[in-house]
């Protein structure tokens, strides 16, 4: 009965709300909170289960300017094109389509050469950056769990909407497939973060003296992350 009660809830808020809205009701949330998911393209707001609709929506109306602004503000999604040029592993590479290339994806002096018609080109460019991502994570998690005495089991490439890594109780560590995308500083910033929880599982002032140790410029990279991590959505 409860269950139905605040799916019922949820649904009025989305419908009432005036703006692209979704609704997320944690077990422990313990108040109304706002935030901008990137890549579903729409507000997501914290709701705890003892609050009524009518806050919900006063809620939001008074953060309308903000929601409004910040999803006006987000650039078009758009496939990856021959000719662009783009950021990966903080290197910039140019996007080549050589439809008559034998292999998949080849990547040579700056160039990204993509073989097949031009309608795979986007997806095939997606697949490359996702195996790079693989190889090249794992890589780098396992040098810096090394250096705070901790292993990494395995690293999981995926494409999640909020969050760009996480890290398992089995010591598997998942990132997003994007931050590839995002400046070398960054990436290291990320990796320092999800390792560090492999003996930090929360985010006390040790992990965050953990995350310092394993990469110097944290803050920097975390402020970039935060200010312009939407950027890496542009693709589709």
């Amino acid at each position: 009965m409860k269950i139905t009660l605040l799916t019922g809830k949820i649904f009025k808020i989305e419908q009432a709300a005036g703006v692209p809205l979704k609704v997320v009701s944690p077990v422990r949330c313990r108040r109304l909170a706002l935030r901008i998911d990137q890549k579903e393209r729409q507000a997501v707001l914290n709701l705890p289960p003892s609050c009524s609709v009518g806050r919900a929506l006063e809620f939001v109306k008074a953060n309308r300017v903000w929601i409004e602004k910040h999803l006006s503000s987000m650039p078009l999604c758009r496939p990856f094109a021959d000719g662009e040029e783009i950021c990966l592993f903080g290197e910039k590479v140019k996007i080549c389509h050589c439809q008559d290339l034998k292999s998949g994806v080849v990547a040579e002096n700056g160039e990204l050469k993509v073989s097949g018609g031009s309608e795979f080109l986007s997806r095939r460019v997606r697949d490359h950056i996702r195996r790079e991502a693989a190889g090249r994570l794992l890589e780098l998690s396992r040098q810096k769990a090394e250096l705070i005495g901790c292993r990494v089991n395995r690293v999981l490439i995926k494409d999640t909407k909020s969050r760009w890594g996480s890290c398992s109780g089995l010591n598997n560590i998942n990132y997003s497939w994007r931050i590839s995308l995002a400046p070398m500083q960054v990436i290291d910033y990320l990796v320092a973060h999800e390792v560090s929880h492999l003996r930090h599982r929360d985010h006390s002032k040790a992990f965050w003296a953990c995350v310092k140790t394993l990469c110097p410029e944290a803050e920097a990279g975390r402020r970039w992350l935060k200010q312009n991590g939407g950027l890496l959505y542009i693709y589709e």
